[in-house]
Parts: C-alpha cells; structure tokens; sequence
C-alpha cells in the first residue's frame, strides 16, 4: 500500500513538530493534515510540490510550505518534491519554462547564456522576466496538474487491487473452511 511505502520514507511527524527549527510556529505547525498520508493530501502535496518547483525564485521550499499550510496538504512531501528543480536540473527547466512563455505570449525567442551573477540578472532580466515568469508559471500548472492526476490515479489503483487481493483471500479461505 502506498501509505507504507510514504511512511517509511518521510520523517517521524513528532520529531518534526519538537524540532527547535520550527518549534516556534507552535500550533499551526502541530494540524495534523499537514502530516496526515492519504489519498487526496499526497495528491494535492504533489501538486504543491511541482508547481513550486517551476518557480524561478530563490525560496521555493518557503513558498511550497506556505502553500501546504494554507491548504492543510502533507508539508514534507510538499517540500520533498520541491527538489525536481536542483542544481542538475534548474537550467533546462528554466530554458524550456522560457521557451514556453515566450511563444505563449507570441514573442521571439532570444537566445542567450546563463551566467550567475548579479549584472546578467539585471541586465538579461529586464528582457526575459515576463516570459519566464509566464512560462514557469504554465509549466508549474502543467505539471502540478499532471502529478497530482497520475499519484490520484495510481492510489486509487492500488487501493482496488488490495482490496481484489483481500477478497480472493476470503474466498479461498471460505471454500476451504467448506
């Protein structure tokens, strides 16, 4: 059962709450939704999680946990997923999220090289910020959307198989004991 497989892999929810880290959030970080592993709470914590993971902001874990506290989702899978976007990964997402906006808003794609530093930032920016901005934005829906569908899907799916596994068991089980 998925629900096994999430426990075992996420942390203890009251290592997490005693945690000096975030203690200081008392009581909004002790709801128990914000730990709770079902269903519609990993769905919408996947959803959370791959949409912030388009955002071209430093602070996205922040942003994913904001969001898994005002919609009471599961706050560390939420933030977990939020690493889709790593130092591996950020630029061809970042290009295609620009990609994307840019031919949504109709614009010419420029091209461009990507330098960390602050004068690319203000420079390349100002021309690039609003396709960007869009194109992340598209593609975080997209594939926040297309998570939390397929994790929704396959939880469902397995669900009915055990319960198919439990009913043949009851069934041998019964045509035995007769």
């Amino acid at each position: 059962m998925p629900k096994k497989i999430l426990r075992r892999w996420l942390p203890d929810p009251h290592k997490i709450v005693k945690s000096r880290a975030i203690r200081w959030m008392g009581p909004l970080i002790r709801d128990p939704n914000l730990f709770h592993i079902n269903r519609s709470s990993i769905s919408a914590s996947f959803f959370i999680g791959l949409f912030c993971a388009f955002l071209p902001i430093p602070g996205q874990t922040v942003v994913a946990a904001v969001l898994a506290l005002l919609f009471r989702t599961n706050l560390p899978v939420a933030m977990a997923l939020i690493w889709v976007s790593n130092p591996l990964t950020f630029a061809p997402m970042f290009l295609f999220s620009y990609g994307t906006g840019a031919w949504l808003l109709g614009h010419e794609v420029t091209t461009f090289s990507i330098e960390l530093s602050w004068d690319w930032a203000v420079t390349q920016g100002s021309a690039i910020w609003l396709p960007l901005l869009i194109g992340s934005l598209f593609c975080g829906l997209i594939s926040g959307a297309i998570g939390y569908v397929v994790i929704h899907r396959l939880w469902r799916w397995k669900v009915i198989k055990n319960w198919e596994a439990r009913n043949k068991a009851r069934e041998k089980k019964s045509s035995e004991e007769n």
